[in-house]
């Protein structure tokens, strides 16, 4: 089993060394081959294809590499709570914000353009899309479902999604398409704090349980 289908969490020490080094080749510009990254990585070619697969397997590896440095904090088992609710919230807005502002995701997402819709058979959109937001929407929904079984959020059932695309446009703002467009955007850890904390105190204002709707966010 590759470690792409055994997933991020079990990759060795090792192998997140060579998907460092992939990062790094795609933030330096340099095109990412089998070769390039054996060089860069100090790895033979073939145990790359062993441990990642073709180029596919290594790109989405790479993704979900980079993604997994956002993983919040889990709620505790069986008791929701919503002070550890707003916590865990906070802190997976807090580590997205700190990947997405990175040199590294900013070229990551600048190359996945490029590729999307293409016909390649290694389309990088589509695996940054798949791998990156699109599962972190996953791992984040069941947290949300939790809170509304335990009466902390309020809605619909099995709209846990929409609910956790909204908490995604809070946090992101306009913040991505700046740094892909080039706005030497720079947030400091203390900003980033600020901006979770407000995103998070937004969702509650939008979901909380047991209390009137406002037409609009908190600033």
């Amino acid at each position: 089993m590759s470690a792409v289908e055994s997933g991020a969490g079990e990759w060795t020490e090792r192998q997140r060394d060579v998907l460092d080094a992939a990062l790094r080749l795609i933030v330096e510009g340099r095109p990412l081959t089998m070769t390039s990254l054996a060089s860069a990585a100090s790895c033979s070619k073939e145990t790359i294809y062993k441990w990642f697969g073709d180029r596919a397997g290594l790109l989405t590896a790479t993704v979900r590499h980079q993604a997994s440095r956002v993983r919040g904090t889990p709620l505790p088992e069986g008791r929701a709570t919503r002070d550890a609710l707003e916590a865990s919230l906070h802190r997976f807005a807090v580590e997205w914000l700190t990947v997405l502002g990175g040199q590294t995701s900013v070229a990551l997402n600048r190359l996945a353009v490029a590729h999307a819709g293409t016909d390649r058979a290694a389309d990088l959109g589509a695996i940054v899309l798949n791998n990156g937001p699109l599962a972190m929407e996953a791992r984040l929904v069941p947290m949300l479902e939790a809170g509304r079984v335990a009466g902390i959020l309020d809605f619909d059932a099995g709209d846990a999604d929409t609910a956790a695309r909204s908490f995604f446009g809070l946090v992101v703002r306009d913040v991505q398409i700046r740094l892909l467009l080039g706005d030497p955007l720079s947030l400091s850890p203390t900003e980033i704090e600020r901006d979770a904390g407000r995103a998070t105190r937004q969702f509650f204002t939008l979901f909380a349980a047991g209390q009137d709707r406002p037409a609009g966010g908190d600033s």
